[in-house]
């Protein structure tokens, strides 16, 4: 799996991941969703750069023109909830996309271990697409691999690029030991630790929370 981290770049990029971090910035949710949503805009455009191209012929009101276009038929799949911002962003850029949405939660099972359990499913056929998955917590993994894995139900897409906003050096061990190769993974920063409730240290709190307002 490759595995990059957008953070270690000098870009604008940086500017949205301090202001989603700041604890007082981020008490304002219209403009958390908002930073959330441009780094998805961002990133989107760096996953661009990855894909399959081709020269097309455009009428202009003057003459002929020739344009590289993507040819990759692409698919964005989000986490609800807190993911709908990360992928407006990627949707703004990538707009004529199909679109997945499904949903992951943590539990903790009978014998006291973490699992992700999944009960929402909404997907076109992925069969031979390019698959897009975003997340904007990348705390261990997990998540993401089920969502993954609840995808490839809908077909096998040719590509797959796993997007989020803060990761894990825990969460990128993870999947490096259970995706392909051919697998990228982008993160706009990696963080070092999980702290004992799950959470990504320093990271920036509960993001579905400061999208969308405490939940029970």
């Amino acid at each position: 799996m490759i595995v990059r981290n957008l953070s270690l770049e000098n870009s604008l990029l940086n500017q949205y991941l301090k202001e989603i971090r700041s604890i007082g910035i981020q008490k304002d949710s219209m403009r958390f969703r908002r930073n959330i949503e441009r780094i998805g805009e961002l990133m989107a455009y760096e996953v661009s750069k990855e894909l399959h191209y081709a020269p097309e012929q455009v009428q202009t009101p003057l003459d002929m023109a020739t344009v590289n276009t993507i040819q990759d038929n692409v698919v964005l799949a989000t986490v609800l909830r807190a993911g709908l911002p990360f992928h407006q962003g990627f949707l703004n850029m990538f707009d004529h996309a199909e679109n997945a949405f499904l949903s992951a939660y943590r539990k903790i099972n009978d014998q006291g271990e973490l699992e992700i359990v999944s009960e929402y499913l909404a997907a076109p056929n992925l069969e031979g697409k390019t698959l897009i998955v975003v997340d904007p917590m990348l705390a261990t993994g997990m998540s993401m691999d089920a969502a993954y894995q609840s995808l490839l139900t809908h077909g096998c897409p040719a590509h797959v690029h796993l997007c989020c906003v803060i990761g894990t050096n825990q969460a990128v061990e993870y999947l490096q030991s259970v995706a392909s190769d051919d697998v990228t993974l982008w993160c706009a920063a990696i963080d070092p630790v999980l702290n004992e409730h799950k959470y990504i240290v320093p990271g920036l709190g509960d993001a579905g929370d400061l999208c969308f307002g405490d939940k029970l």
